[in-house]
């Protein structure tokens, strides 16, 4: 059994964007804040834009 047809038989479930992915970071005041889809789809967006202007600057 090949990785793709693996993967394809995956099932995605959407999280809600405030919904805590089950860890979490700590502030600067020591709080804990928990890590949400939203926080880490926006990062993922961030890395993403950032790998590709860096690319375009390589070139």
């Amino acid at each position: 059994m090949s990785l793709q047809t693996r993967t394809e038989n995956r099932r995605v479930v959407p999280l809600k964007p405030e919904q805590p992915v089950g860890g979490a970071i700590i502030d600067a005041l020591g709080r804990e804040i928990p890590i949400t889809e939203g926080m880490i789809q926006r990062a993922c967006r961030e890395l993403d834009r950032q790998s590709h202007s860096g690319s375009a600057r390589q070139s």
